[in-house]
């Protein structure tokens, strides 16, 4: 199969992925007497409208608000190939709609947008919220995207979910959490290393840190992040353009302080996470200087920081990528579908990282003890039994969260 020619040649047959379905037959819309016409278009609408205007949370009720997820992209970092527009983002999006269908039953629409300012971009998503019941953040360049991510989440009465942030946080926790059953080791006794402090690095740290992960070194390209390293020193001024979410995560983890560049952070590492995009960036070398039976998830798509034989020939115990080829994919689209159907579900207002945590477990859960083994850590994406116990599980989690915060 030749992949660049099969798409190409897909996609071009298909003028797009998705399209628009009525939920009513038209069958006899326009019959004078039985039509239904006069009901869901003027006049019978406007008393709808009137009932909805009333009592905006009807809206969910009598529209598909509900079921509605927007996929905000300004194509400014799109999968592994950086800042393509947002028309080249746009397949990306329809692709990742066709997923919310098939595996949620979601209809999500991508909005891929042509301003990359980041005023703007929230502007616009606080004007779109009527019709959605929650918002995607999809492929936006960091460190801006944390910025929007803060503000919508503040500024909006719906869910925001940014999948490469949230959504591989989840998957990799999930993968973890069974990697650790394997080997017997707890959470809070082992050393992470993360290598990346973009989207996805900074939303590992936080839910492993949320996990109870007590010892998280996060390394970028100019090596590990500690407090008090001079580049990202708040001097209190922004022409310096300093980084204030690597500044939280310097803040926060690396407790010994260490110093150095990623060879010299993961010597005597149990975990090395991978989210940097640079392939071949871990090498044999590095592996073997970490602890015994280490894990490495090399996510980085479509190539990952090392190959899992190589990973594998020099020690490693565990090994996962982010790809479909190789065992132990960990997979965003585990994660987003049903995550969003119990947002919607519930009406959530919002989201947090108790919340993941416990959807976390429960993907993890579904990998059954006498099935767990070094190369199946993680259900596959397509398992039935993904949305029915992460939504059940989540719905628990959010009523909880809401009883917390009308007893405050």
């Amino acid at each position: 199969m030749n992949t660049k020619e099969d798409a190409i040649n897909l996609h071009r047959m298909l003028k797009g992925k998705i399209e628009i379905h009525n939920r009513i037959s038209v069958e006899n819309a326009f019959d004078e007497e039985k039509g239904t016409l006069g009901l869901i278009y003027t006049p019978g609408v406007a008393y709808v409208a009137t009932e909805i205007s009333n009592n905006k949370e009807l809206v969910y009720d009598y529209t598909s608000k509900w079921n509605n997820v927007a996929i905000v992209c300004d194509g400014t970092r799109v999968l592994g190939l950086g800042n393509i527009g947002p028309e080249g983002a746009l397949p990306v999006m329809e692709g990742k709609s066709v997923l919310f269908k098939i595996l949620g039953d979601i209809n999500a629409i991508p909005l891929c947008i042509a301003t990359k300012e980041k005023e703007e971009i929230i502007r616009f998503v606080k004007a779109i919220q009527p019709v959605f019941g929650a918002i995607n953040i999809e492929d936006i360049e960091s460190p801006k995207v944390f910025d929007i991510i803060k503000r919508l989440q503040n500024e909006l009465t719906i869910p925001v979910f940014h999948d490469d942030q949230h959504g591989t946080a989840v998957i990799t926790l999930a993968a973890l959490i069974n990697s650790l059953k394997l080997l017997n080791r707890k959470i809070d006794s082992i050393k992470v290393v993360v290598s990346g402090a973009g989207s996805a690095g900074y939303g590992i740290f936080q839910i492993l840190q949320k996990a109870g992960c007590k010892d998280i070194v996060v390394t970028d390209s100019k090596g590990a992040l500690y407090e008090g390293r001079i580049d990202l020193i708040d001097d209190g001024d922004d022409r310096n353009n300093n980084n204030t979410y690597k500044q939280e995560i310097s803040s926060k983890s690396n407790p010994r302080k260490l110093t150095g560049n990623l060879a010299d952070i993961v010597r005597d590492a149990d975990v090395f996470i991978g989210v940097s995009g640079k392939v071949g960036l871990l090498k044999a070398g590095m592996v073997r200087s970490m602890n015994r039976n280490a894990i490495i998830f090399a996510l980085s798509n479509p190539d990952p920081e090392i190959l899992p034989s190589d990973a594998l020939k020099a020690g490693a115990r565990i090994v996962a990528t982010g790809r479909s080829d190789f065992p132990n994919q960990v997979n965003n689209a585990v994660v987003f579908p049903s995550v969003l159907r119990a947002l919607l579900d519930m009406r959530a207002k919002g989201l947090d990282e108790d919340m993941l945590v416990t959807a976390s477990y429960a993907i993890a859960s579904l990998v059954e003890k006498p099935h767990l083994k070094e190369d199946y850590i993680i259900p596959k994406v397509n398992d039935p039994r993904i949305l029915p116990i992460v939504t059940k599980t989540l719905k628990d989690a959010i009523k909880s969260h809401m009883s917390r915060r009308d007893v405050s």
